[in-house]
């Protein structure tokens, strides 16, 4: 009787530790990502990688920013043991001048159930051109594009339709794209690479949600730490109407330009 019933509490045990160490466990690339200096109106956004290096697969449930400034998005499918997924926060500068510092807590299924990360950075005035010396310009970032404009033919009203621009750093530093101002506050961004060294080149995607009808030309500035050209302007086209006769909510651009 005593040794069935140590038999059942050493079953008992290793099913706990089993069970215990079954679990996912997600570890993040940079918890922190500091913005440095961005123009006023700036939709800044950063992409946080994160791996699941548990045993298990892990749903993201929730991502809780501390102010409504910052808008996260995430991966909302499972990540699987060894599998990778992102979380996106964007902030908006517009009317918020000065130092920033907010959190994103992250809920999960994970063994660490709450984690939280953080964006910072300081916003400073729409211009930012100030003057340089000619050594810092010639040491600086130079953000280079294949083409400046994407025609995106007809759209429906509505629909999110993605360009794809090929850029590339042909300056003497790491070159970093901070984040995209529009008027009409509905265009989005994504690059390959979130620091890009010199000579590298990477595709920059803009998400583009119409929301007026006829023909839109959106003039989207992307801002960026070359101190040359700061400010570099990009031309989303498109002829935009109520409805499709064939309906493509996603419509993804053409192949990337080769550089030249």
């Amino acid at each position: 009787m005593k040794r069935n019933l140590y038999l059942l509490l050493l079953l008992s045990f290793i099913f706990a530790v089993g069970t215990a160490n079954g679990q996912g466990a997600l570890k993040f690339e940079k918890e922190t990502h500091d913005f440095g200096t961005i123009a006023e109106g700036t939709q800044a956004a950063y992409e946080f990688k994160v791996k699941n290096v548990g045993n298990q697969p892990v749903i993201i449930s929730a991502v809780q920013p501390s102010c409504g400034c910052t808008t996260p998005d995430w991966t909302k499918d499972s990540i699987l043991p060894g599998k990778t997924g992102t979380i996106k926060a964007m902030y908006n500068s517009t009317g918020r001048p000065g130092p920033f510092h907010k959190s994103i807590t992250v809920t999960s299924n994970a063994a660490t159930q709450t984690q939280v990360l953080y964006i910072k950075g300081e916003v400073g005035p729409k211009d930012l051109k100030t003057s340089y010396t000619q050594e810092q310009k010639a040491r600086s970032p130079r953000l280079a594009v294949g083409s400046t404009s994407y025609n995106f033919g007809k759209l429906e009203k509505g629909q999110k339709a993605v360009a794809k621009f090929t850029v590339k750093n042909t300056g003497r530093q790491p070159l970093v794209i901070q984040g995209v101002k529009a008027s009409c506050n509905c265009v989005s961004f994504k690059v390959s690479e979130p620091s890009l060294k010199p000579g590298q080149t990477a595709i920059l995607e803009l998400t583009y949600v119409p929301m007026m009808l006829k023909e839109q030309n959106e003039v989207v500035t992307i801002v960026s730490n070359d101190i040359i050209m700061p400010d570099l302007k990009l031309t989303l086209k498109a002829t935009v109407v109520e409805s499709l006769a064939s309906k493509n909510m996603l419509r993804e651009g053409a192949q990337p330009v080769p550089f030249r």
